[in-house]
């Protein structure tokens, strides 16, 4: 089962009600528990309503932040979420190219999508032995500690990393989009994508997610 604490699964549905188009991110899991999530993760990213394009140098920015803070891969680069602005949570032909193209060297991951009337899809995705994956059930684990919830720090999160693509760049959201260049962005990313072509642990290079072919 993929569990979600009570502030995850808040920060999630707030993230997902913020704009009309898809919105991507990592999930942040439990040291002990890698199908618990404690926090959701946006990178810059260029969405419409059926398409979510991450920044290489972004996620590459935010996997040395993670390293930084001492976590492993299975806790901050196995978990692929993302929203759906339509009422189906099952997922398209570009999300099943995109789980199998970029997450198909890890040795598990993990597909989690949550429609916007609520509906959800998690599948469990094994590359290792036979291989295989299965959907599993979802719930938010309210059983486990969790700060209150944070509005104004999950908007601004939103602003830095979520631009709209094509009609879906409106004025309202560029706007945003601006004003989060312009005060807390971030102004450079740190090391390149392709720093991590080879590892085990980093098993997403550059030819995974060239600018032109991305379709998240």
């Amino acid at each position: 089962m993929l569990r979600f604490s009570p502030v995850a699964w808040a920060k999630l549905v707030y993230l997902r009600d913020c704009g009309d188009t898809e919105v991507g991110g990592f999930g942040i899991s439990s040291r002990d528990d890698p199908l618990l999530v404690e926090d959701v993760r946006l990178v810059r990213q260029e969405c419409s309503p059926f398409t979510v394009e991450f920044s290489d140098e972004a996620v590459a920015d935010y996997f040395d932040e993670q390293v930084d803070q001492g976590r492993q891969p299975d806790e901050f680069a196995r978990l692929w979420i993302h929203t759906h602005p339509g009422d189906s949570a099952l997922p398209s032909g570009v999300d099943e190219q995109t789980f199998a193209r970029c997450f198909g060297k890890s040795n598990w991951a993990l597909m989690f999508i949550l429609a916007q009337q609520g509906q959800t899809y998690a599948r469990l995705r094994f590359n290792v032995g036979p291989g295989g994956s299965t959907e599993i059930a979802v719930e938010v684990d309210y059983e486990v500690p969790f700060a209150a919830a944070d509005h104004e720090a999950w908007e601004v999160e939103y602003c830095q990393n979520v631009k709209g693509v094509g009609a879906y760049a409106d004025h309202i959201l560029d706007q945003r989009w601006a004003l989060a260049e312009s005060a807390d962005a971030p102004t450079e990313f740190l090391d390149a994508w392709s720093d991590y072509v080879g590892s085990d642990d980093f098993a997403l290079g550059p030819e995974r997610f060239a600018d032109d072919d991305i379709p998240y």
